[in-house]
Order: structure tokens, then sequence, then C-alpha cells
């Protein structure tokens, strides 16, 4: 008899074994030794089960089956992991307890486990920060009763119900009404409707011109830039008298204020401020930086990463410390501390340690454990890790602001500069500035004696535009669905709205990754743009009345209900009875709506060759939106056993070519081609001059 730890992956499981297990025997689907035994989830080895698995009927997508409001829930294996939850229900018929080691979006897995497979055995709660020996042992040692987590499960239960409530009512409804498949979810709607919101600010806005006159004041050998101050400029001839009225002549300073200031390295990462910052730097994908993440921490090069907080507590200081000293003595640490200023600082302020901003996990740290081997993409995004803690050891950087205001013939400039005084932090972890946000001038041993006169030795009449909202890339999209799509400068503000957000850290790549599978988003660059079909939906919900389905401060108040459920500050009953009234009221609505007109849900590939109309796609080919009125243009989606992607039909019509494509000819033998749209609706193969075969 021995005590059965459940982990969330093999790889973490094996990191306990190893920890603690001493000499240990390796079974199949689980580790043991005397003490204990040590097992492992795939991810969700149990699920909410299908509709289908409540009543036959539920197979066929149709109104007058909705609300499909299940009591009781219905849980159902994941029929690719059967084995592995057989091992689990063997090894905990004959253990003493269970210790739940799965990380917090682990607690619906363990917890359905449990339920599905009746397990009553005494539960432990094992939580660690780090896969590393010490932090095991350490949290082995530190484990409270499973009972303390609850609330953490219930606020898990309830997400998990009100997704599929949601999701499968909404999705069946409009999809029957409307008779196209419409993906629709709880957190996924609101976030598409971020994006429809942006495009029509983005389309709408009408660009404007302004004109800003800038000035060029000497004193000495001294010179320094002004910006006229009053109302817009848009017109080009008096901009042009005030350059030219100002030019040669001399000037008084009418205001002079000097600030020295501190400023501390930024605040550690959470997993949201890494994913923006990966994109920007790297053009990595939300996914794509959630993986890299989770692999340094299954290697243990790092702490957990699914983390909402950027901030660390006094017990984590003397880790901090202790990892430090490893770092420094390597040679990618020395690297990186070149020319910094070796004073090692004890930094405890708001920037780093706040035990109050901790609920499960603190920031992203690299651990005691140094990587050996690493990806390419891996050592970007440890570097970026390590670069902002090293930051915290290392004094705050030093500037002095200087705010200026200057007068020439009765005209006032106003001037901002900032000079450094001390690199500090600066030499570890400079960040990228955007050049469009510099407020002020970087200026070197600045000097200028405000009791002096000066003279405009140069001035401009710039011509300038109105700028038109940014697009969202997937690094500022995740960050303002941390803010529930509130555009929050302020650092603490934007800290105290993550529980009002849109999803969790954990999952808000998925959300965006999801997003592109449907067909409602693409990328095109670093920027997400919402399609047709993308449009057509969010257009097709607020029609229907039903707005709190694409409203993102609507959605951020559940999530942070679900946060307070979390916390055991509000009863799960309230909230989910406001589920179930919700998902009866978009049922209800919707088959009052009028269904929408066959094929406007279809995205256009480009225009027909033939009559100029949308081609779009359908079953079998990329054909004519007016196919049922006679044009017969089309593009079979098989050609010379060749399929033809979307991509492809889009290339054809907008290029008039696809690239280079391998087909097979009627002997089974490859060739390589091109497809050419002729001027005539026809389509025809180009060779290669070089072909390897020939058709």
């Amino acid at each position: 008899m021995s005590i059965l730890i459940i982990a969330e992956k093999p790889s973490a499981a094996k990191a306990i074994a190893d920890a603690i297990l001493g000499q240990y025997q390796k079974h199949d689907g689980y580790y043991q030794s005397n003490k204990y035994t040590v097992t492992w989830a795939y991810g969700h080895l149990i699920g909410l089960a299908d509709p289908e698995e409540y009543d036959p009927k539920y197979t066929k997508w149709e109104l007058k089956h909705l609300p499909i409001i299940p009591d009781p829930i219905k849980l159902s294996p994941n029929p690719n992991t059967l084995k592995q939850l057989e091992i689990i229900k063997k090894l905990a018929a004959s253990c003493t307890g269970i210790v739940n080691a799965m990380d917090r979006e682990g607690e619906l897995i363990f917890g359905f486990i449990m339920e599905y497979l009746k397990i009553t055995k005494p539960v432990k709660r094992l939580w660690t920060s780090s896969l590393t020996p010490d932090a095991i042992r350490k949290a082995l040692a530190t484990m409270k009763n499973g009972a303390d987590y609850a609330s953490l499960l219930q606020a898990a239960k309830a997400r998990s119900l009100a997704d599929w409530l949601i999701g499968i009512n909404a999705t069946r409804a409009f999809s029957a009404k409307h008779r196209e498949l419409l993906m629709i979810g709880r957190v996924q709607t609101p976030v598409l409707a971020m994006l429809y919101d942006r495009q029509q600010a983005i389309d709408s806005f009408q660009k404007s011109k302004y004109f800003e006159v800038e000035a060029t004041f000497q004193q000495g050998f001294q010179t320094f830039k002004g910006v006229w101050q009053g109302p817009t400029l848009t017109d080009q001839a008096a901009a042009d008298h005030i350059s030219a009225k100002i030019k040669g002549k001399f000037a008084v300073i009418k205001d002079f204020q000097l600030q020295v200031r501190k400023e501390n390295p930024p605040k550690l990462y959470d997993l949201t401020s890494l994913q923006q910052e990966a994109n920007a730097k790297h053009g990595f994908s939300a996914q794509k930086t959630l993986e890299i993440a989770q692999s340094l921490y299954e290697m243990q090069a790092i702490t957990y990463p699914r983390t909402s907080s950027q901030y660390v507590d006094e017990t984590t200081i003397e880790f901090m410390q202790k990892v430090y000293d490893l770092v420094i003595q390597k040679p990618f640490g020395q690297k990186l501390t070149a020319g910094a200023d070796r004073l090692l600082v004890h930094v405890k302020n708001q920037n780093l340690c706040r035990p109050d901003k901790i609920e499960d996990h603190h920031a992203i740290l690299p651990t005691e454990k140094l990587p050996q081997e690493m990806s390419e993409e891996e050592e970007k995004i440890y570097e970026m890790i390590l670069r902002r803690y090293l930051a915290h050891f290392y004094p705050p950087a030093e500037f002095k602001h200087y705010a200026i205001i200057t007068e020439v013939e009765k005209e006032t400039f106003k001037t901002n500069i900032k000079e450094l005084q001390v690199l500090g932090w600066k030499a570890v972890n400079q960040p990228e500035e955007d050049p469009d946000d510099h407020q002020e001038q970087l200026q070197v041993n600045f000097q200028v004696d405000p009791s002096q006169p000066l003279q405009c030795i140069e001035s401009t009449a710039q011509e300038k535009e109105t700028r038109a909202p940014k697009y969202y890339t997937e690094g500022s999209l995740v960050a303002a669905m941390k803010t529930a799509g509130k555009d929050i400068q302020d650092p603490d503000l934007r800290d105290a709205m993550k529980d009002s957000g849109l999803g969790t850290p954990a999952t808000r790549a998925n959300i965006i990754e999801r997003l592109k599978q449907v067909g409602y988003i693409e990328t095109k660059g670093k920027h997400l743009m919402i399609t047709s079909k993308g449009k057509a939906i969010i257009e097709l919900i607020r029609q229907s009345g039903i707005h709190v389905l694409t409203s993102p401060e609507m959605t951020g108040e559940w999530e942070k209900k679900l946060n307070e459920i979390a916390k055991n500050k509000f009863p799960v009953q309230i909230y989910m009875e406001t589920v179930v009234q919700f998902t009866h009221y978009v049922v209800q609505t919707v088959k009052g709506q009028r269904p929408m007109a066959p094929g406007a849900m279809k995205q256009s590939l480009g225009k027909c060759p033939k009559c100029q109309h949308d081609v779009v796609e359908t079953k079998k080919a990329f054909s004519c939106s007016r196919q049922k009125a006679g044009c017969d243009f089309v593009i079979w989606k098989e050609i010379s056993k060749r399929k033809i992607s979307p991509k492809n039909a889009t290339d054809l019509l907008g290029k008039g070519k696809t690239d280079y494509l391998t087909f097979v000819n009627k002997k089974g033998e490859k060739f390589e081609a091109r497809l050419v749209l002729q001027s005539n609706g026809t389509i025809k193969f180009e060779y290669p001059i070089k072909s390897r075969s020939k058709p």
C-alpha cells in the first residue's frame, strides 16, 4: 500500500519520481517505490459528455430540441486515453491516499478523474511553481488537504459547464436557424467582436492633415528642439507664417523644470506579458510562446509559466539570489551582465515584491537548473526571461528630466528632454523602444542657463496626418483580453483588471488559435484580421439582439464571478442559474430570428473572371456565386489527384497562377506544374522549363 501521486503530464510525473522516490521501478503508466506511486494524465482524460450521449435525438441539430440543459451532468472518458484511465483506477484502488500534483489549470482534470472513477480516498494537494527537485521536495513537505482547494475546483467546473451550455446551444441554435455551421463560444465570440470593432474603426477612420511647427534653439554650443503650442494647425499658410516669423530670432525661457527620477526595472513576466513581448520581438504567436515556455518548464529551466502574476513574495527572494549566483558564473550570464554595475541590489519594491498580488503562482523566473541544450526558439524565450530577472538585481536607472517652455516672437514652444545619469538595470535589459512613442528628446550632458537668451536657428512646418487605430497583433490581443478589451495604460489598473479579463492566461492562446481554425480570423504579417465570415457572424449575432454574446465587458464580468467563486466569495449556484437563464434566452431569441439569405456567410476568394461576381467555396469546388444564375466558372477542389486549397484558388484568381504543385497523371506518375487562369476562364497547366517528369 502506497500513496498515489497523480501528475498532469508524463514529464511532470518523471520529475516528481526523480525528486522523491529514490530507487524506483518504472512500470507501464507509472513509477513506484515503497512509499509512493507516481502516475499521470494526458491532459483531459475525462470531459463533459456530448449531447448525443444523453439522447440519440441530439444527433440532429434541430431547434425543437433546444435548449439542451442536462441534469445531472454526465462525464465521458476520452477514448484515446482509456488505457491510462484504467491504470489510474487500478492504482487508486490499492493506495492509502492520493496526492493531486496538477497545476492550477489541471484542477478540473483531477476533479473529473476523481468524480468519474468514484474515488473517495483522502486527498492532499501538492502545489509547486517549479519542477526542480528542491521545489518538489519542499512542496511535498508543505502539502495541504485537498478540501482546502474545493472552491478552485468549483470554479473550474462552473467555467467548463458554462462554456459547454452556451457554446453547444448557441452554436446549434444559430447553425440550425441559418443552415450554416456557425461556431459560437462564451469567450471566443467576444474576442472576435473586439477584432470586428477594431476593423470597423480602421475602415471608418478618416485621415486628416495637420501641421506641426518645430524650432531649434541654440545657447552657446547647446541646441535643443521645441514644438509649437497652440490650437491644431490645419492651414499650411498659418504654419509657414509662424515658422518664417521665428527663424533667426532671439528667444527666452519662460519656464524651466528639472527633476531627477529613478526608473525601476520592468515587472517580471507573467504569461500574458511574455506572449506580448515575444510577439513584438520575435513574431511568435501566443500559442507558440506558450508551447516554448511549457517546454522550458518541463525541462526545469523556468518556473510555472501559466501564471497571472508579475510579482514574488519575500520567501522567493532567497531562491532568486541562489539562481543569480549560479547564472553569473556561466558564459551566457556573463555576456548578459557585461558592462553592468555588478553591485548586487536586494530590491524589495512595489515593482517586484508584492505578496498581496500573488494568488497561486509567482512571476516566471529562471530556476537553479540551467539548461544545457535548447532550440533557437527556446533560447530566445529563455533569454527574455533571464534578462528581465537579472534586471532586478541592479540599481534603478536614473534620469534628469527637463521640461522647458521657450518663447520667441510671442510664440510658445515646449521641450521635454531626458538625460541618462545612471545606467543601472538597463545594462542587462534595455527594452526596445517604439520610435513612434518618443515624447522626449534624449540628450547627453545637457546644459542650458534659463536666465540667458537663446536664438532660434532653424524652424520647419511639417505636414502630418492623424493615424488610424492599429490592427491587433497576437501580443496586443492577449493583452487586451486580460482587461476585457479595455485600453488601460496604467499598469496598476491593468493588474487590477486581470480578474475581469477574457479567458485565463492558459486559454487565451488557444482561443486565438480556435478563431483561426474556424476561419473567423487570419494572420497577415503580424496583424490579426477578421475575415468576411467572422464579420458576418458578429453582425448576425448583434442583429439578433443578443449583444451580450459579443460583449467583452459582460463576459469579463462573468470571468470576475468565476474568480470570486475560486476564492469562495461568490456562490456557484447563483452563477450557474444565470448561465442557464442566459442559455434559454439565446435559444428563444434565435428561434424568433429571420433566416439569413443562402450563401451570405460565404467568404469571397476573388472575382469570377467571366462575370466579376464573387467566387466562393462549395462542397466540391470553388464556384462563381452566380452559378444558379447561369455562370459556369469553377475551380475543382481536386485536379489530377491534387487537392486544391482555398489559398491555391485565391492565388489563381488574384495572381492568375498558383505556385508549382505536384500532380499525378493517368499513369500514376507524378509531375510538377502550376495552374494558370486563361482570359476566357479556363485553367491550364504550365510546366517548369526543366521538368523532372512529363505528364
